[in-house]
C-alpha cells in the first residue's frame, strides 16, 4: 500500500516539477484517500497565493516535495502524524517494513544521521529508484480496469433486461385502456387486441411455462434467453398458444420486439394528453 501511495505522489510530483512549480502541500491533511488505495493531492496551488515565493527559489522548494514526501511515508509507517524526521523514528520501519522502504525513506528525508544512504533531490533522480513498484502499480490498475468492466457490462446486461420487463409489465393487463382508446367503447381490453395480444401471450411464453404434467416450471434460464433474443430482434420464431389453446401465433422475436415498442410509445403518449 505505502508503495502504491507512493509511485501516486511521484507522479503528482513529476507532473507539478515539470511545469516548473513546487507542491508544496504533501501533509497528511492535504492527501485525500478516494477510493481503496486510491490518493489524491489537494490544495496544490494554494501556498502560491498566501505565500508567494521568489523564483531562484523553487529549486529548494521542488526538492522540500521530496522531503515532505519521506515525512509522510514515515508518519503513516509509524502511525505517528507527530513523528519526528530522525533515525530513531526511521528505524522503527524496520520492524514492520523491508531494509528497502526504510531506505528510500531516509534518501528522501536525508537525515543528518543517516550519511550512509545517498539523497535524492530531484523527483527525475527519484522515479528510477521505484520504476519496478510503478508497473506493479500499473499492472494492479489494469486488473481493476478489467474488473471495473466485468461488472458495468454486468449490470449493463441487466438493465436491458429490466427496461425490456417493465416494458412488459405497462403494456400488458392495461382494463383501463379499451379498444380505440375510449373507455367504455369496448369490452375487449386495449392489451389484448391486435398486436397486443401476442405480448399478452409472449409473456405467458416466457413466465407462465408448464411441463407436460402442468406444473409451473420456474426456470430463469429461460427467462434470460428469451428476453436476450426479444432485446436483441431475433429472427427465430416461436409458437405463442392462447390460454384456451384455440389460437397460435408463429412469429419472431423481431415482431414480437416491434409490437412491444409501438404499444409502448402508445402509452407514452397516451400519458402525455
Amino acid at each position: 500500500m505505502l508503495w502504491a501511495f507512493i509511485v501516486q505522489l511521484a507522479s503528482a510530483l513529476k507532473a507539478v516539477h515539470s511545469n516548473g512549480l513546487a507542491a508544496r502541500v504533501l501533509t497528511t491533511s492535504k492527501v485525500i484517500l478516494t477510493t481503496k488505495n486510491r490518493i489524491r493531492l489537494n490544495a496544490c496551488g494554494i501556498l502560491d497565493v498566501v505565500q508567494p515565493y521568489e523564483a531562484n527559489k523553487l529549486s529548494s522548494l521542488q526538492e522540500d516535495d521530496l522531503h515532505q514526501l519521506g515525512r509522510l511515508i514515515l508518519v503513516l509507517a509509524t502511525a505517528n502524524p507527530l513523528v519526528a524526521s530522525s533515525t530513531k523514528s526511521i528505524e522503527l520501519m524496520s520492524r514492520n517494513y523491508s531494509q528497502r522502504l526504510r531506505d528510500f525513506v531516509a534518501s528522501l528525508i536525508n537525515s543528518s544521521a543517516t550519511s550512509t544512504i545517498q539523497p535524492i533531490r530531484d523527483i527525475d533522480a527519484l522515479l528510477p529508484n521505484i520504476a519496478d513498484q510503478a508497473f506493479v502499480s500499473f499492472e494492479n490498475a489494469l486488473h481493476l480496469e478489467d474488473t471495473l468492466y466485468s461488472d458495468l457490462n454486468r449490470e449493463l446486461e441487466n438493465s436491458r433486461i429490466v427496461r425490456l420487463f417493465a416494458k412488459l409489465g405497462f403494456v400488458n393487463e392495461r382494463p383501463e385502456f379499451h379498444d380505440h382508446g375510449h373507455a367504455g367503447h369496448s369490452a375487449v381490453q386495449w392489451s389484448e387486441t391486435g398486436e397486443r395480444y401476442y405480448l399478452k401471450l409472449f409473456r405467458d411464453y416466457v413466465f407462465h411455462q408448464v411441463n407436460s404434467d402442468g406444473r409451473p416450471v420456474v426456470d430463469l434460464g429461460h427467462v434470460l434467453s428469451c428476453m436476450n433474443k426479444l432485446d436483441a430482434g431475433s429472427e427465430e420464431k416461436i409458437a405463442l398458444v392462447s390460454r384456451d389453446e384455440q389460437n397460435v401465433f408463429v412469429v419472431s422475436y423481431k415482431e414480437v420486439k416491434r409490437a412491444l415498442e409501438a404499444a409502448f410509445q402508445e402509452l407514452v403518449k397516451a400519458g402525455r394528453r
